[in-house]
């Protein structure tokens, strides 16, 4: 069931069917990472200004950052000629199938209710918007099907645009699925996936080219927490967020567009890897309990992306 508005909802995310948070990340090496096309608002003005020494060196503290807070880096290499390869969150969406014992309530009760029978563990592959990112998708075609997933090629088949988690993000513990839109994702994308995963999905539109992407304004910390960006969501929109979340951390305006605040990653629920300098989100996540990790992802913003960009969550 895919859901636009927040009249059409009558549930919360105690109806949703629980999952596991993921316990693993997946990264992309950044030998070949570069600025050599501008496919974002951020990637104007930087082609050819990426230090590849420095940037490896920030790669290198991202995952010494995840490795410390208790999550496990699996390593893919990036490959010659895919300079946007290093920010693997693009090309899937990993999946793990809920337990289908549960009953769900209100407008959620029946999601779910098909592929009891299916592999827990799925990716749905990406169709890139950008014809300069569409063949990196094999490369975690291969990983993701060498690692037992079944793997699903509906969106791609189709031709429609989706940008795996980039634009679309797990409810952390819960089958509920947000789903951005307006600059890189086609919302089609989501009947398909509607239809093959049976999860409720929630759409969320963008109209401000600085958050072209759904990780870009919000990132989704627990069940009940998230960071968020208002300026980036219609007024519908951000009323939705906060009807799932009992809390919505409200990111200020320079920190979100400068230093992509939103685009940092919870893996484990409590430690948040975020773009240094976010002084005041910081404290706020403080303030709510979470333990702020501090990271440089300088080199790679000039690209559009920061931590979140930066890995895949998997199970």
């Amino acid at each position: 069931m895919i859901y636009r508005d927040l009249s059409a909802i009558d549930f919360g995310t105690q109806a949703c069917l629980a999952v596991p948070r993921p316990e693993r990340v997946l990264m992309t090496t950044p030998e070949h990472f570069d600025v050599e096309y501008v496919i974002n608002a951020h990637m104007a003005g930087q082609i050819g200004n990426v230090d590849r020494n420095l940037a490896r060196r920030q790669w290198d503290g991202v995952r010494r950052a995840f490795e410390e807070t208790g999550m496990p880096v699996t390593v893919v290499d990036g490959a010659e000629g895919f300079p946007d390869m290093v920010f693997c969150a693009n090309q899937t969406l990993p999946v793990r199938t809920p337990e289908r014992t549960a009953q769900g309530a209100g407008s959620a009760q029946g999601a779910g209710s098909a592929q009891s029978a299916d592999s827990a563990h799925r990716a749905v592959l990406s169709r890139m918007y950008a014809l300069q990112r569409r063949l990196e998708v094999p490369y975690f075609q291969k990983f993701f099907a060498d690692a037992d997933y079944d793997v699903i090629e509906d969106v791609t088949l189709a031709d429609i645009a989706f940008e795996g988690m980039g634009d679309a993000m797990w409810h952390p513990g819960r089958w509920l699925l947000w789903g951005g839109y307006g600059f890189r994702t086609n919302p089609a994308a989501y009947d398909i996936i509607d239809r093959q995963l049976d999860v409720p999905i929630v759409l969320l539109y963008l109209d401000d080219p600085d958050f072209y992407h759904l990780d870009t304004c919000l990132c989704v910390l627990d069940e009940d927490h998230a960071l968020a960006f208002p300026g980036a969501f219609e007024s519908c929109g951000y009323d939705i967020l906060k009807h799932f979340f009992k809390v919505v951390i409200e990111v200020p305006e320079r920190e979100a567009r400068e230093l992509f605040a939103c685009n940092a990653t919870c893996a484990d629920g409590k430690h948040v890897i975020i773009q240094e300098g976010s002084t005041e989100t910081c404290r706020q996540l403080r303030a709510h309990g979470f333990t702020p990790v501090e990271v440089d992802t300088g080199e790679f913003m000039k690209s559009g992306g920061s931590v979140y960009c930066m890995k895949q969550l998997f199970w």
